[in-house]
């Protein structure tokens, strides 16, 4: 892989953080329109299908094989009720946590996982042991949650403004 090449998955994976909160944020006020949260969850997964569609079908992608549906194993299904988890507590928590809070709080439980997942290669992954600087980079980020929170516990002592 060309550093170019890899450069270009980094900007896509910050795009694909990028655009959490802002999910987040309509499907708060989809919810509250609608509402109930739940009400929201299926919309934005509803709106999901309605965009994917047309993609999958301009691709012109084959269809998934019969036979590997009916063997996979039941974990595997477990993506969308993980989808469903995180925009229904998204809704939820959103207007409680503010979009920072929620999204750096999101965002710890993510790494601690991560690190996890990754240690013991679990899903297919390929095992990444925990070491130091792995350790000390998920310690940073998890503090850079607690002052986000710390801050903003304090009533917003220290505020930027433009």
């Amino acid at each position: 892989m060309s550093t170019l090449h890899g450069i270009g998955f980094l900007l896509l994976a910050v795009i694909a953080g990028a655009v959490v909160p802002f999910q987040s944020a309509i499907n708060f006020n989809l919810g509250r329109g609608l509402g109930h949260p739940l009400w929201a969850t299926l919309a934005s997964l509803l709106v999901s299908i309605v965009v994917l569609m047309p993609i999958i079908l301009a691709l012109r992608l084959p269809l998934p094989s019969l036979a590997f549906v009916t063997r996979a194993p039941l974990w595997m299904w477990a993506g969308g009720a993980f989808g469903v988890c995180f925009i229904s507590l998204a809704v939820v928590l959103l207007p409680k946590l503010g979009a920072s809070g929620f999204l750096a709080l999101s965002l710890a439980g993510q790494v601690v996982a991560s690190l996890v997942l990754d240690h013991f290669g679990w899903f297919g992954l390929l095992e990444r042991h925990v070491t130091l600087p792995r350790l000390a980079g998920a310690l940073m980020l998890v503090g850079g949650v607690v002052l986000i929170q710390f801050c903003d516990a304090l009533g917003k002592s220290v505020t930027v403004t433009s």
